[in-house]
């Protein structure tokens, strides 16, 4: 059963493609800047470490809310070598529910294969997300974040105790903009992380993973507006849009993560994950592109929650 889609379906798209465009250059920056960091840590025994067994299976549930559209969707998965011989998990993606409706997903979608690994010396990559449905570029994207952020803790070393913390200054602005419908678009964050909690009693670890404004922005603010920070911090999420009707959007404000991942002590399995992404912004309409000419501000919240577990 094909479903409807909802009121809020082209608007979730957009947001999708944008995210992706976002999470592919912060994914270089990260790996590299993650790699020159770490060439000179000594890594010490992490709990978070990936102990990985060849054929091992892996499903997951995720859910998600992205403003007002609901999801749930399927990732099956097995542990494998690559051509390489780095152990991978590789996921396909199914049972797909859109607004609690069915969602029949094209072959090349059914086909699609998403291979991740927490290898410490394997760097993380976003696969060819061309020819699959728009809308698992969501759930694809946000499944590899959590993935990255256990990877980038445990390359850098520094969690290993209860309680240790470990700030990682990234700072430098990804862009999405597509030069066309989006003429700027740039978020800019750092890595704040901590080893919460290690239960032995139920043979868990916990990593909290945020993404925080840095102390000073570095996202291109093109309008005088724009610099009064929308929170309690500097801004350091803009977008300036072109809109149908020859008039141009531009917005403002501050965005977190805030990742919760549960992981399996004994072999570094990720057993439930929770994302809570939030940007608050300003916009304003303007005439011209140098978004100087504009309405009055009107506050737009934009918010996304995504839980993954473990099935049994």
């Amino acid at each position: 059963m094909t479903s409807t889609t909802s009121p809020d379906f082209d608007a979730a798209v957009l947001r999708f493609r944008v995210f992706l465009k976002m999470l592919k250059c912060l994914c270089v920056l990260i790996t590299i800047s993650a790699i020159a960091a770490g060439q000179d840590v000594t890594l010490r025994l992490s709990p978070l470490l990936r102990h990985y067994t060849d054929g091992q299976k892996l499903t997951y549930h995720m859910q998600g809310i992205n403003e007002n559209w609901h999801y749930e969707i399927q990732a099956d998965g097995i542990v494998k070598k690559d051509s390489e011989g780095t152990y991978v998990e590789e996921y396909g993606w199914s049972h797909f529910l859109s607004d609690g409706q069915a969602v029949t997903l094209c072959p090349a979608s059914l086909r699609f294969r998403q291979q991740l690994t927490l290898d410490r010396n394997q760097k993380p990559g976003l696969p060819n997300l061309a020819q699959v449905d728009p809308r698992l570029i969501g759930p694809i994207t946000d499944f590899l974040t959590f993935y990255v952020d256990v990877w980038l803790s445990v390359r850098t070393g520094k969690l290993t105790q209860p309680g240790d913390h470990y700030y990682f200054k990234q700072g430098t602005p990804a862009s999405w903009a597509d030069g066309n419908t989006v003429l700027l678009g740039q978020s800019s964050i750092d890595f704040d992380f901590t080893l919460n909690d290690v239960d032995r009693s139920r043979n868990t670890v916990t990593l909290i993973a945020r993404h925080v404004p840095p102390a000073e922005t570095q996202v291109k603010l093109p309008a005088e507006w724009m610099r009064k920070p929308v929170t309690d911090t500097p801004n350091n999420w803009v977008t300036v849009q072109r809109m149908k009707d020859g008039k141009f959007l531009g917005a403002v404000g501050k965005e977190t993560f805030k990742d919760e991942i549960v992981l399996n002590l004994a072999d570094g399995v990720i057993l439930s994950a929770t994302m809570d992404n939030r940007v608050q912004t300003i916009e304003r309409e303007c005439t011209d592109s140098g978004v100087t000419q504009c309405g009055e501000p009107k506050p737009h919240f934009i918010s996304r929650r995504v839980q993954i577990s473990l099935k049994r």
